[in-house]
């Protein structure tokens, strides 16, 4: 690739191509109660990958998300998932961790599925990350995904969170929505179709 197209794609410019990787669409939240994206969820990618870019909302909250299938509406579909995270608090006080994440994992749940611990508070306190969709077009298959974020936890401390699973339905997904559990947040939001 030529050096000058690879800058443009690290700067996030719509249509330009890193190998098979394409940046289809973003939004940015400013005091929304959700983002969702409707359109460009199709057969023409394989895989399709939102990136979360400074995500925050001050007020405890946790990230989530929730998908339509084809026909749909009121991002409800079933499903079930595993998470677990890694910690460390500023103060020390709990020192580091990893362990499963009981009560942010789903068992054939209809939830909004927690992608995030509870943020900061802290004006300058954020999470980032992604969420990799695999094959939403397919009307044979589940829907798998994993997501990975980073985040200022309200410890306050460094929180990893990594969540896994599949949307148990075999009708295309077309539209993903995510919001905090309640209130607002801010932030950017991209996605990526993958070939």
């Amino acid at each position: 690739m030529p050096l000058g197209a690879f800058k443009a794609a690290l700067m996030g410019t719509a249509g330009v191509s890193t190998g098979d990787v394409v940046l289809l669409s973003t939004q940015t939240a400013s005091d929304s109660s959700g983002v969702a994206f409707t359109s460009g969820i199709d057969s023409t990618y394989g895989e399709y990958i939102f990136r979360f870019y400074n995500l925050a909302d001050h007020d405890n909250q946790l990230i989530h998300f929730q998908v339509n299938a084809s026909g749909e509406s009121g991002y409800n579909e079933t499903i079930t998932s595993t998470a677990f995270y890694a910690r460390h608090t500023e103060d020390d006080t709990t020192g580091a961790a990893l362990a499963y994440r009981a009560g942010v994992d789903q068992a054939q749940g209809t939830a909004y599925q927690t992608l995030s611990e509870a943020l900061r508070a802290d004006a300058d306190a954020s999470m980032s990350g992604e969420l990799h969709l695999f094959n939403p077009a397919s009307t044979t298959y589940v829907k798998h995904f994993i997501a990975r974020t980073a985040m200022m936890q309200s410890s306050p401390g460094a929180w990893e969170t990594h969540v896994a699973g599949y949307i148990n339905t075999t009708a295309a997904i077309t539209g993903i929505n995510f919001k905090a559990d309640s209130g607002t947040f801010d932030g950017t939001i991209k996605m990526w179709g993958v070939k």
